[in-house]
């Protein structure tokens, strides 16, 4: 329980009230001094009224009474609970692909806007889990920080495109180094990643790319979209189609394909899981199963909106202070 006071500003009273007690013993002394003063000891009890001894008490009565009204008023006593909750959650970054054979049109409308669907469409099922994205081809960006605030992702998703990244071609190591990066405060084991990709290396760092997610606790589902027949890679100058990339060599269109032998290495390896992302219902799925089974635990302390309040019990107090000076005080006097 941690205490606090509901009313600071009440506190302000204290002091009239303290100063009112000091004023009643400052009077009472001199009043006894002026006794003794007029008139010997054997004539008091003729000259002044004597009193009872619990008609003395009435001005400490009046004081308390004064002390908890001020206390009630601040609910110096409003406690504060906090709650230990536990709740399971995903730490997960969507590593998307956006090199040029990423437009393949193979996957309706293409192998990009299919890999932005499923992870818009996977966003529904994770709103309580904490998510980035992280998008590469021969070197890597992120677009989105990990976070549960899905407020913009949105927006961040749709403007993905295979020019995002100047640098073209597909490097799978500087795409994980990139993940490490935004998975620091995340402890080993808890870090998932979701990556999205047609599986063509440019660079020959795949092994590098496993040993490094396997030294960084990352588990990886990888997502392949795109055909094993291929498609050839439009190229777009301001949004018109010029053409189809070409084999500078030989001068023939080349065929872009589904290289899912190293996406399947890169899932067995960092104990992740290949799935089949041209057809998003079932990716979708498979998505959260898979994710739901290396979800982390995380502890929270919840302050409660609604405390608990005690100044009812102050208040009472001083309501029982003043129904006594009332019974035995019928003079509305301090008596003193």
């Amino acid at each position: 329980m941690d205490w606090t006071i509901g009313n600071y500003w009440a506190l302000a009273f204290l002091p009239i009230v303290l100063g009112m007690g000091l004023l009643i013993s400052r009077f009472i002394r001199w009043r006894n001094s002026r006794k003794e003063e007029f008139a010997t000891q054997q004539f008091r009890d003729f000259i002044f009224q004597k009193t009872s001894g619990h008609h003395r008490l009435i001005p400490l009565v009046y004081l308390l009474g004064l002390l908890f009204l001020v206390l009630a008023l601040a609910d110096v006593l409003k406690g504060s609970t906090e709650t230990k909750t536990k709740q399971k959650m995903n730490n997960v970054i969507f590593l998307l692909d956006v090199s040029n054979s990423m437009n393949a049109e193979d996957v309706n409308p293409n192998r990009l806007e299919q890999g932005k669907n499923i992870i818009l469409n996977a966003l529904h099922y994770l709103k309580n889990d904490r998510v980035g994205v992280v998008v590469f081809a021969g070197d890597a960006q992120s677009i989105m920080p990990l976070t549960s605030d899905f407020s913009s992702v949105d927006s961040y998703i749709e403007a993905i495109n295979t020019g995002i990244i100047k640098k073209q071609g597909t490097d799978f190591l500087l795409a994980m180094q990139e993940v490490v990066k935004k998975f620091k405060n995340i402890p080993k084991g808890s870090r998932q990643v979701v990556f999205i990709s047609d599986g063509e290396d440019n660079e020959n760092n795949l092994n590098k790319a496993i040993q490094l997610a396997k030294d960084e606790g990352i588990h990886i589902i990888t997502i392949g979209v795109g055909t094993k027949e291929g498609a050839p890679i439009p190229e777009y100058i301001m949004g018109q189609l010029m053409g189809y990339k070409e084999d500078y060599t030989h001068g023939e269109t080349i065929l872009s394909s589904l290289k899912d032998e190293d996406l399947k290495k890169i899932a067995t390896e960092t104990q992740g899981e290949y799935i089949d992302g041209n057809s998003i219902k079932p990716a979708l799925a498979q998505i959260q199963t898979s994710l739901k089974k290396v979800q982390s635990e995380t502890t929270s302390w919840v302050s409660s909106e609604n405390a608990e309040r005690y100044y009812q019990y102050f208040l009472g107090i001083s309501l029982c202070c003043f129904l006594i000076i009332f019974l035995f005080n019928p003079k509305s006097d301090l008596n003193l």
